[in-house]
């Protein structure tokens, strides 16, 4: 999406000025980076004696991707810029521990090279650990200069927010298809039936699945006709749009798709259409699919065998349908088992890579299934090496983030003894933060990269913040590849760097007792991370970035175009950063221009230019070109996703209790624990509340308002409660995110309205086995009235 508009030439690039508004008035055009939907915004700024200043954010109506929508997070952008508690300098710990101060970027760099490398030196590549949240999938200075700083670090110890979330996922689309990003999504606007299993697009607009204005897509699907049908132990709010919920128990998901299966097999369903000669593995899912008839998987799922029996013949039977999952699916114990099977049954009824089911997006850049060879390659590996305490495999070159507490804590060779963080928040995000926090504190070094003092970053000895998203420029690497229709944007800087400083009018240098030559504005993000690589790799920490740079673009160019390269290098538009990677990305991908062979394609100049985006169409068929598994077919049955069954046979075995078990949930307002400190998204209802049926309310002495204790063997907390006939009986939910009352962190909106984090009575060591994913989904739990009232803010 360009911010440009080439008629308004009084304004500079990235604005929009008009001649029938206030001179001052200019509209610029933005993707919205505060969740997976990327909706596109029109943001009208004016001038101010200190600058420049937001005036108002709306959907913005002519982005060919969103099309106007825009939900609550967008305006709260607006909020980010000018939060007081937002980071604009390093800040260091003070050598007491007793807070930080502000230091310059300069010194901040100095003092990280005079103490990080020798520490890896003295203790090896592994001392050092390396982890990434998920607020860097919409940045692409971070995504895209990341893996700078892990190659110079060489660490083995990489983790990430993946094993809290999508891993299961991503590793059952590697087997299956070739490459951790092949995530084939549904068609939502050209489907009859669409079946949604542990999953919230009302709230979420997409996950693993970018989709703005689900809403306005479902309503539009039941408008001609179709059916929506949830499966959520929770009646979300989804599920209360849809024509039919199903309350499944907590964990049941694959006794319920193992259920499908067999009646898919077992009633002569199966349909596998245009891609039959594409697959790999049927037979063996013939011969697994008959030890789960939904008889026997009933009572473990929730849900009686002929109404899983019925769905599985009006699924297979329903010429365009799609069975979507994510989240709900992916974060217990078979979660890479539910993904596998949410994709087989898709592609066993003909669902698969036609219009109206799951389809593959076509990103215009970076997208790995769209280069090298088509239809075939390499495919994906896992295990190449364990984590040291609990000999986790590693995934998508990863181990589980549920691991880091020990890796710090046990004794001995490989011990981590430093981190870098980089946008995350582990100790709220991760079970048992209590104990991560403890072993945080005995690192010899800590470097977070972050735009505020949290829960993690309050453990650091420098943080280095980033610049406004209002003060960068975008495009999403990630999201393109997940979308539910393709398309090319990019957005530019909507305000000058520093400008929503709280003092912005008034302020003087706070490095002027240090160094007058630094700004007192954040450094781009990919600067930062290129000079922390470049540090790693022995280089002085005022080392000339631009020449780095240069150099890792060169030894790219190099392996991809070989004697070419140089010129290649001088035809990319100038500049540092990513800029130079993404023209390379858009001129070499499937629409771009190939440096000249096809002069309609796309270049970066080209994507600037379109105010609102460029529209690249539906999405189309791709099996085979989109393969690169090692056979060129798609791996129906993955051999260690088989193994696993034998896991879900003994569950099978062991009679389901009358335990009452705790699930999470999200909301648009308070999709990620950062959003908590916005006053927009923080006004209004508490938000962090126990969700409780009527009938577990009144057997623990409950009412709407009171306080419970929420207990099991982890440990205990209070939460107020919220008595909904929504909840499934037995069940209680609890949203993701929230326990802001740890001393030291600065989040001031935030600390009114704290919560409670259910992380606290989660097991770290439960995790799915085969993705490394933490369980964090039907955890047994006792509910009782609490003697004591639940202290706020």
């Amino acid at each position: 999406m360009a911010l440009t508009d080439a008629t308004a030439t009084a304004a500079p690039e990235g604005t929009d000025a008009s001649s029938d508004e206030d001179a001052t008035e200019q509209r610029h055009y933005r993707i919205c980076p505060l969740c997976e939907a990327c909706c596109g915004l029109e943001i009208r700024t004016r001038a101010t004696p200190g600058g420049r200043a937001v005036v108002s954010i709306r959907g913005d109506a002519q982005d060919p991707f969103s099309r106007g929508y825009l939900c609550p997070k967008g305006v709260a952008l607006k909020d980010l810029h000018e939060d007081p508690d937002r980071l604009r300098q390093p800040m260091r710990r003070r050598d007491d521990r007793s807070g930080f101060d502000p230091v310059g970027w300069d010194q901040a760099f100095e003092e990280i090279a005079r103490r990080l490398p020798p520490l890896r030196d003295r203790h090896g590549a592994d001392a050092v650990a390396l982890t990434i949240g998920n607020p860097a999938s919409h940045k692409i200075g971070l995504f895209s200069y990341f893996p700078h700083l892990a190659r110079a670090l060489g660490t083995r110890n990489l983790f990430s927010a993946s094993t809290l979330d999508q891993m299961p996922k991503q590793l059952a689309c590697g087997l299956m298809y070739g490459h951790w990003l092949s995530v084939p999504v549904p068609d939502l606007p050209r489907t009859d039936l669409m079946i949604i299993l542990g999953a919230n697009p009302m709230v979420s607009n997409g996950s693993l699945w970018t989709a703005p204005d689900y809403r306005g897509k479902a309503k539009a699907l039941r408008a001609r006709g179709g059916r929506i049908v949830v499966i959520d132990p929770r009646r979300t709010e989804t599920a209360q749009a849809a024509d039919e919920h199903l309350a499944i128990r907590p964990g049941g998901d694959v006794f319920l798709l193992l259920g499908l299966l067999h009646t898919l097999f077992d009633e002569d369903l199966v349909r596998l259409g245009r891609i039959a000669d594409h697959v790999e593995g049927l037979e063996a899912l013939r011969t697994v699919a008959a030890d789960y008839a939904p008889e026997r998987c009933a009572s473990h799922c929730g849900i009686p065998a002929a109404t899983v029996r019925q769905l599985a013949r009006e699924f297979a039977t329903t010429e365009r349908a799609v069975l979507y999952g994510r989240i709900g699916t992916c974060t217990q114990r078979f979660g890479s088992v539910n993904s596998w099977l949410i994709d087989v049954l898709n592609i066993l009824t003909g669902h698969f890579d036609v219009e109206g089911g799951l389809m593959f997006p076509k990103a215009a850049a970076f997208a790995a299934n769209t280069m090298g060879r088509a239809g075939q390659g390499k495919g994906v590996a896992t295990g190449r090496r364990h984590s040291r305490v609990s000999r986790a495999p590693e995934v998508m070159g990863e181990l589980p983030i549920s691991c880091l507490a020990e890796e710090i804590e046990t004794p001995g060779d490989r011990q981590v003894r430093a981190l870098i963080t980089v946008a995350c928040n582990p100790v709220l995000s991760s079970p048992n933060g209590a104990r991560l926090a403890r072993a945080l504190d005995g690192l010899d070094f800590m470097v977070s990269l972050d735009p505020y003092l949290n829960e993690t970053s309050r453990h650091a000895d420098f943080i280095l913040p980033p610049p406004s998203p209002l003060e960068d420029w975008h495009y999403d690497m990630v999201f393109a590849q997940l979308s539910w229709r393709n398309h090319a944007r990019w957005s530019g800087p909507v305000l000058p760097a520093a400008s929503g400083r709280p003092d912005a009018d008034t302020a003087t240098d706070p490095d002027a007792d240090r160094t007058r030559d630094e700004p007192p504005a954040p450094r781009a993000e990919w600067e930062t991370l290129l000079r922390l690589a470049a540090i790693l790799n022995g280089l002085p920490p005022d080392a000339d970035l631009q020449a780095v740079d240069d150099a890792a673009l060169r030894a790219e160019l190099k392996r991809q175009a070989g004697d070419n390269a140089d010129a290649v290098f001088s035809a990319l538009e100038g500049g540092a950063g990513p800029s130079r990677w993404l023209d390379l990305g858009l001129r070499s991908g499937p629409y771009g221009d190939a440096f000249g062979a096809r002069p309609d394609g796309l270049t970066l100049a080209k994507v600037k230019a379109a105010p609102h985006g460029i529209d690249l169409g539906e999405l189309q068929p791709r099996i085979p070109e989109v393969l690169r598994t090692p056979s060129g077919r798609v791996e129906l049955a993955p051999p260690s996703l088989l193994d696993d069954l034998t896991h879900v046979d003994a569950a099978l075995r062991r009679p389901t209790g009358d335990e009452l078990l705790l699930i999470g949930r999200r909301e648009t307002r308070s999709n990620n624990s950062w959003m908590h400190n916005l006053p927009v998204l923080a006004k209004g209802r508490e938000r962090c509340t126990l969700l409780v049926h009527p009938d577990d309310a009144a057997r623990a002495g409950l009412g709407n308002g009171q306080t419970a204790r929420l207990s099991n063997a982890r440990g205990s907390l209070l939460a107020q409660v919220t008595v909904s006939a929504d909840m499934r009986p037995g069940v209680v939910s609890l949203p993701h995110g929230w326990g802001h009352d740890l001393a030291g962190s600065q989040l001031s909106v935030a600390a009114q309205h704290p919560g409670v984090n259910m992380n606290l009575l989660l097991d770290e060591e439960a995790r799915d086995p085969v993705s490394g994913t933490s369980v964090l989904s039907g955890i047994p739990v006792r509910l009782s009235a609490a003697a004591e009232p639940l202290a706020h803010g």
